[in-house]
């Protein structure tokens, strides 16, 4: 276990500070050995929040004995200002790009608070909702010939090995409509793909697991069932990658990888110019 002191971590945004935890992970990431305690703050778009937060982030350094890191992206310079009160280090995230792309584009950012509070009323927006409700009614094999046609991708996979988790993301980040098909015993007995899916070939992906993983995951849903068994979850899992690769689908293991990375490889794989929102 490290022996570096417990040092807290803000990620503070005048938005969902979906951004500065995004990034901020990915950089604390490097740092394996050491201990982190996390707060989000996000919605800080008024100069009291910004004063509240200088106080939270001084009580952290009191309790912890070492200065806080702050990932902010805080655009206000009066809210910046406040908030800057505090001793810590800070990591004003769009500060560090908002310059150059001023001085590259010629022009003044607006430096306003929020700008994407009125993102609900965008095409993008409502594609996303869209994506999502289409992943949600096209979940584990519910759905028809005719309604797969409107599918970016539709994943295939044993049950339980990342295709629901998958789909959302996809549709929550990306827009992308996904649906997922679940291949089971009686496919592997037919020795073919279930006939609705040979139509939409180019859109298949597949998700395999390791068959440990797979047992354990699906021992918490049904204990002690041959379902969750390691012998048959070996035999689904090598049936399922047999059969992948004699329709010659695309496939990628799952078990360690974050749906981040299973995301982005499905995307590039799939050649989904989609951007992340």
């Amino acid at each position: 276990m490290s022996n570096l002191p417990n040092r807290t971590v803000f990620f503070i945004s005048d938005g969902t500070g979906i951004t500065a935890e995004t990034l901020g992970h990915s950089l604390l990431a490097q740092f394996p050995d050491a201990r982190f305690r996390q707060v989000r703050i996000p919605f800080v778009d008024d100069l009291d929040k910004a004063i509240e937060c200088a106080s939270h982030i001084r009580d952290a350094f009191v309790t912890d004995g070492t200065r806080p890191i702050v990932f902010s992206t805080l655009v206000n310079p009066k809210m910046v200002e406040a908030l800057h009160k505090a001793d810590a280090l800070f990591l004003e995230l769009f500060d560090r790009f908002i310059g150059p792309l001023e001085s590259e584009l010629g022009q003044r950012s607006t430096h306003a608070v929020g700008r994407f509070h009125g993102i609900a009323d965008s095409n993008d927006y409502k594609n996303r909702i869209e994506a999502i409700n289409f992943a949600m009614a096209h979940d584990d094999g519910i759905s028809s010939d005719g309604e797969l046609a409107e599918a970016d991708v539709i994943l295939v996979g044993v049950s339980r090995s990342g295709k629901t988790p998958t789909s959302l993301y996809l549709a929550m980040q990306f827009g992308v409509k996904a649906a997922n098909y679940p291949l089971i015993p009686e496919d592997f007995e037919r020795n073919k793909l279930p006939g609705e899916l040979h139509r939409y070939r180019s859109k298949l992906f597949g998700l395999t697991i390791a068959p440990e993983r797979l047992s354990q995951i699906r021992q918490e849903r049904r204990p002690n069932s041959r379902y969750a068994s390691h012998d048959n979850c070996t035999y689904e899992i090598d049936a399922a990658q047999k059969l992948m690769r004699r329709e010659n689908i695309r496939w990628l293991d799952s078990t360690t990888k974050s749906i981040e990375e299973i995301s982005a490889t499905i995307l590039q794989t799939v050649r989904l110019n989609k951007p992340a929102y």
